[in-house]
C-alpha cells in the first residue's frame, strides 16, 4: 500500500494541535446557522427597485465579505492570511492556532449538529455512478410520461394548407397601364402553373382581380372574385379597358376597399399591386402638389376613405402586400403603406431607389431587437415589400412567384407555431393530464386573461467582471450530454434510439443576473457564469412553470444528435472552422427537485451577430451576388446531409448562430414518436418545406447527395449507400462546453489523463487550482485541486486528496478516467466505410 502523504509544514499553514473542542463546536454551530439562514433575508432588506426574478428559488449572491465560508473554504490554504467573518465572529489564523484541531474531533462534533434532510445532503454530496444511472432512468421515464400526455400533433396537411394561396391582382387600369394589363393576362396561366410546381403540385391557387380607375370614370371599380380557374381570370383581364383618369392621382383607396371585400379563404394571402400613379392626398400619399390633385386633402374623396384603416384591415386579414413599382410617383404611397405594416410588427421593405427607404428599412429589426428566435409578436409573419417592375413587364411572372413563395414561408411559420401545445405537468404529481394551448406560441396571447408579469430587461452591456453584478446564486442539478469521442458507429446508434444519446448527471452553482436581457415566447434569457469558471453563459428560465424537465431534456438530446451529425459532416469535408452546435444543459433548482417547476437551461453565451440560415418552414437565407456568404452554402448542405445520411429519417434545420457556432436547431423526423415533445418537429411536412426551398450547391455535389425534391413528390427515394468512416474526432471534455476540436489540436494534461480540452477551457484548469487540507483521518497534509475540473464534470469538489478519496463502489471495473474507454475502443477497427442503411 502506498504510504500516506507527509504532513505539509509551513510557517503560514493551519495548525490542528491547539484549538479546544468547545471552540470547534461553537464554530460548527455558527457555520450551520449561517448556512441555514443564507438567502432568508426579509423583504424589507431588499432593494425596492430590484426587478422580480423568474427563477423563484434563486437567492441573491452575497458579497464575499458577507458570505459564510464552507468548511473547505475555511480550512483551505489560498494564501489569504487575513481575518474571515463567520456570522458575528472574527476568526484569524492566530485564533485558530491557539487550540488543538483534529479531523476526528471535527467529524464527531459536526455530526452532533448536523441536520438530516434530503436538500442538505444533495447539495453537499457527490452523486455516485449508481445514483446517476438511476436518475437518468428516472428522467427517461419522465420523458415517456410527458410524451404519453401529448396527443399526436395534427401536422398532416400542413404543407398543403400553408402553400395554398389566394392571389389578388390590384391593377390601375387607366390609359397608361395597357401593357401591364396585357402582361398580367398573358402570364396569369404561367404564374398559376409556376406556383403549383413550386409547391410539389400540392398548392391550391385561387386568383382574384380588382381593377380601379378614378372618380368620374364608369365603371370606376371592376372585380373578379377568387376563382381556381386561370382561364376565367384570363378572360376577365381580356375584357378590361385601359382608359380614363383625369388628374394625376387615381382611386387607389377605392381599389383597396374592394380588395377587402372579396372572399379571402386560403391561409396564404397576397396582393400584387401594379400601379404607375399614387392615391389622392397631397403631401401624405404623393409629392405631386395640390395643383395636380382634385382631392388633395386625405378623406376628401367622394367615398371618404383614408388609407390607415384600410391597411389595418388588410393586416387583420393576414394579407401580404407587394407593390410593383413602375416609377417614382408612388414612392410616398409606398412609404405610408409600409409604415402601417411596420408599426403592426410586420416586415416592411422599400427599394433602395425609393427616396423614403431609410425611414422604413430597419424598422422591423429594431422592433424585434429584444427578442430571440421564437419570440411571440403578432403579425410578425406578414410582409409589405416594394419590388421593381419598371417600364417593362418581363419580370412580372418572377416577382409574383417570389412574393407568393415568401408569403407561404411566413404562413407556414405562423401555422407551425399554432400547433404548439404545452402539457400540464402530471408525471410527478399524477394530477391533471389536460393539454393547454400555448397562447404565446401561436401569437394570440394578447388578452388571454392570465396575469402577465412585467419584465424588466437589462439594457446595458454585460458587466461580467464587475463584483456583484451577477446578483443571484442558483444551486441546481440536472443533466448534460455525455459525448466526447465520436466513433464509426456513434451516429448510427444515436439515430437508432433516444437511449443511445447518453446523458450524465451534473451539479452546479450558477451566478446569474436577475434582469433578463432578452425573451422568447415562453422563456427569458439572462447572463450567467458558473462558480468555478470564467466562461460566459446564458441561463434561460420559464416565465411560468408550464414545462417539465422532460421537455428540456428532449431539446438537449436534439442538440446532441445535431452535434453528432456535425462531427461526421466535418470529418467528411475537413472544413475549418468546423460547423458546431452549442450544448444545452437542462437543470432544476435543488429546492424543486422531486416536484414541478424550477426548470431552466444553461448554454454558452455567443457574442456576435446572429444569422439565420434556414428554418423549418421554407425560409432560406439569400446570398448577395456581390458578397456571398460561404458558410451559408455549408449550412444548407448540412441540412441536406442529415436527411441523406439518415436515409430520410431525420432532417436538421432551423439553423442559426454566430459564425460556425449554431444554436437552437430543429429536427424533423419520419417517426412520429421521436422527439415528440419538440414543437418545431413537423415530421414529413418538414421534409417538404425543406426541399421546396433547397437548391443543391457544390458541397451537396461533393458529398454525392442523391435525394431531391422530385423524390419527395414521387415518394421514391435514392440515397448514397456507403459513407467513409472518419478518424476519431472529439469534443472538449468540459460537459458545459463540448466544443468540437480536432484531435491534433486538443490539450491534454498528465494530471487528468483521457481528457481533451479546447483552447478556451484549457487555461482554466490551472488558473482554478487551489490547495486544500485533506479532511481524511490521519496526519496533516494538503493537496492541489482544480475547481474548474470538477465543475466541468458536473461534480462537487472533493474534500479529500486523491489518495484518500472514497472510491465509488458502484463504478464498473471496466470504466476508466473520463468514462470513454468503450467509445474509444469502438473507434478502432478495420472498417473503412459504413452503410447508410445499416442503422
Amino acid at each position: 500500500m502506498a504510504s500516506k502523504p507527509p504532513p505539509y509544514t509551513s510557517p503560514g499553514s493551519v495548525s490542528r494541535s491547539k484549538t479546544s473542542r468547545d471552540e470547534i463546536r461553537s464554530l460548527a454551530d455558527e457555520m450551520l446557522r449561517a448556512s441555514l439562514t443564507r438567502g432568508a433575508a426579509s423583504p424589507a432588506s431588499s432593494v425596492a427597485s430590484t426587478p422580480p426574478s423568474y427563477r423563484r428559488s434563486a437567492t441573491p449572491a452575497p458579497p464575499p465579505s458577507a458570505r459564510p465560508p464552507n468548511p473547505a473554504e475555511l480550512l483551505s490554504r489560498e494564501r489569504n492570511p487575513g481575518a474571515t467573518r463567520v456570522g458575528s465572529s472574527s476568526i484569524t489564523r492566530d485564533s485558530i492556532t491557539r487550540g488543538s484541531i483534529t479531523r476526528d474531533s471535527i467529524t464527531r462534533d459536526s455530526k452532533s449538529s448536523s441536520v438530516s434532510s434530503v436538500g442538505s445532503s444533495s447539495s453537499t454530496s457527490t452523486v455516485s455512478a449508481a445514483d446517476a444511472k438511476a436518475r437518468v432512468r428516472h428522467l427517461q421515464r419522465e420523458v415517456e410520461r410527458a410524451k404519453a400526455d401529448v396527443p399526436r400533433r395534427a401536422t398532416g396537411g400542413l404543407f398543403k394548407a400553408a402553400c395554398s394561396t389566394d392571389l389578388l391582382f390590384l391593377i390601375d387600369t387607366t390609359g397608361s397601364m395597357y401593357s401591364y394589363i396585357n402582361a398580367a393576362k398573358e402570364q396569369v396561366r404561367s404564374i398559376v402553373d409556376d406556383i403549383k410546381n413550386s409547391f410539389l403540385n400540392e398548392s391550391e391557387v385561387r386568383v382574384a382581380v380588382v381593377s380601379y380607375k378614378d372618380h368620374g370614370d364608369l365603371p370606376n371599380i371592376e372585380f373578379l372574385d377568387f376563382t381556381p380557374s386561370a382561364d376565367q381570370v384570363f378572360e376577365f383581364l381580356g375584357r378590361l379597358n385601359a382608359s380614363g383618369g383625369a388628374d394625376a392621382p387615381e382611386d387607389v383607396l377605392g381599389g383597396v376597399y374592394q380588395a377587402l371585400n372579396v372572399s379571402w379563404k386560403q391561409q396564404t394571402r397576397c396582393i400584387i399591386h401594379i400601379a404607375d400613379a399614387p392615391p389622392h392626398g397631397a403631401g401624405v400619399l404623393h409629392d405631386l402638389g395640390d395643383g395636380s390633385d382634385y382631392y388633395p386633402r386625405p378623406g376628401s374623396e367622394p367615398h371618404g376613405l383614408t388609407y390607415e384603416p384600410l391597411l389595418k384591415q388588410l393586416i387583420q386579414l393576414n394579407v401580404n402586400y407587394a407593390l410593383l413599382r413602375v416609377n417614382s410617383s408612388t414612392d410616398r404611397m409606398a412609404l405610408a403603406f409600409a409604415q402601417v405594416y411596420a408599426t403592426s410588427n410586420a416586415n416592411a421593405k422599400l427599394l433602395p431607389s425609393n427616396v423614403y427607404s431609410t425611414q422604413v428599412n430597419g424598422m422591423y429589426s429594431r422592433s424585434h431587437s429584444g427578442l430571440w428566435s421564437g419570440a411571440s409578436t403578432k403579425h410578425a409573419d406578414l410582409q409589405f415589400e416594394e419590388m421593381e417592375l419598371g417600364t417593362t413587364y418581363s419580370q412580372l411572372r418572377h416577382l409574383v412567384v417570389r412574393t407568393v413563395t415568401t408569403s407561404v414561408s411566413r404562413t407556414a411559420g405562423r401555422m407551425s407555431l399554432a400547433l404548439s401545445t404545452v402539457p400540464r405537468p402530471s408525471a410527478i404529481s399524477g394530477k391533471g393530464k389536460s393539454i393547454a394551448t400555448d397562447l404565446t406560441a401561436i401569437r394570440e396571447d394578447e388578452g388571454s386573461g392570465g396575469g402577465v408579469r412585467e419584465v424588466y430587461f437589462e439594457k446595458d452591456p454585460p458587466q461580467w467582471d464587475t463584483p456583484g453584478w451577477l446578483d443571484e446564486t442558483l444551486e441546481v442539478e440536472g443533466f448534460c450530454p455525455d459525448m466526447v469521442v465520436q466513433s464509426a458507429n456513434t451516429l448510427n446508434e444515436m439515430m437508432n434510439a433516444d437511449e443511445n444519446i447518453k446523458l450524465s448527471v451534473t451539479q452546479l452553482t450558477i451566478r446569474a443576473r436577475s434582469k433578463p436581457f432578452a425573451e422568447g415566447s415562453v422563456r427569458v434569457a439572462s447572463y450567467a457564469r458558473t462558480a468555478a469558471s470564467t466562461s460566459k453563459f446564458v441561463v434561460k428560465s420559464f416565465k411560468d412553470d408550464g414545462k417539465m424537465l422532460a421537455h428540456l431534456a428532449e431539446d438537449m438530446r436534439i442538440q446532441a444528435l445535431c452535434k453528432a451529425f456535425a462531427l461526421e459532416f466535418n470529418g467528411l469535408l475537413k472544413i475549418e472552422p468546423p460547423i458546431d452546435f452549442i450544448v444545452t444543459t437542462c437543470l432544476q433548482s435543488k429546492a424543486k427537485v422531486g416536484s414541478d417547476g424550477g426548470c431552466l437551461s444553461l448554454e454558452p453565451f455567443i457574442d456576435g451577430e446572429y444569422i439565420k440560415y434556414n428554418n423549418n418552414s421554407m425560409f432560406v437565407k439569400e446570398d448577395s451576388l456581390d458578397e456571398p456568404d460561404p458558410f451559408n452554402q455549408i449550412a444548407q448542405a448540412f441540412s441536406h446531409f442529415t436527411f441523406e445520411r439518415s436515409w430520410g429519417h431525420f432532417l436538421v434545420n432551423d439553423l442559426q448562430g454566430v459564425g460556425h457556432l449554431l444554436t437552437d436547431p430543429a429536427i424533423q423526423t419520419l417517426d412520429h414518436e421521436r422527439f415528440k415533445l419538440a414543437e418545431t418537429n413537423l415530421y414529413e411536412e418538414g421534409f417538404k418545406f425543406f426541399f421546396v426551398a433547397h437548391e443543391c450547391n457544390s458541397i451537396c455535389r461533393k458529398l454525392e447527395l442523391k435525394s431531391n425534391r422530385e423524390m419527395v413528390v414521387s415518394g421514391h427515394y435514392e440515397f448514397r449507400e456507403r459513407w467513409p468512416t472518419i478518424e476519431p474526432t472529439v469534443c472538449c471534455s468540459n460537459k458545459l462546453c463540448r466544443r468540437i476540436v480536432r484531435l491534433a489540436s486538443t490539450h491534454e494534461s498528465e494530471k487528468f489523463p483521457g481528457y481533451h480540452w479546447c483552447s478556451a477551457c484549457w487555461p482554466q484548469l490551472q488558473s482554478s487550482m487551489v490547495r486544500w487540507i485533506c479532511m481524511a483521518p490521519g496526519p496533516n497534509h494538503e493537496f492541489d485541486m482544480s475547481k474548474f475540473f470538477y465543475e466541468s464534470q458536473g461534480q462537487l469538489a472533493p474534500r479529500r486528496c486523491p489518495e484518500h478519496v472514497e472510491k465509488d463502489k458502484s463504478v464498473s471495473s471496466a470504466a476508466v478516467v473520463g468514462g470513454n474507454l468503450w467509445s474509444r475502443m469502438k473507434a478502432v477497427g478495420p472498417k473503412r466505410s459504413i452503410s447508410g442503411r445499416s442503422w
